[in-house]
């Protein structure tokens, strides 16, 4: 597969991996590979929250500031 950048993005990408000492694509392939490894994470998350949320187990507004009340307090 190749992927094609605008030059800017490019020159971005290539100072990063010499930064690095590493080669470009060895860090494209890190990248994406993390991103694919929090969208996972992300998407989870969002389904145990939406599970929580239709069990009744949430906060509401008022709940929320009450506790960031008490923290800010102690």
């Amino acid at each position: 597969m190749e992927v094609h950048f605008p030059p800017d993005v490019e020159a971005k990408l290539v100072r990063s991996a010499a930064q690095q000492g590493r080669h470009p694509d060895e860090l494209v392939q890190d990248v994406i590979s993390r991103y694919f490894e929090e969208e996972t994470r992300f998407v989870e998350a969002v389904r145990l929250g939406e599970a929580a949320l239709d069990r009744g187990e949430y906060l509401t507004h008022e709940d929320v500031g009450a506790r960031l009340h008490r923290f800010l307090a102690s």
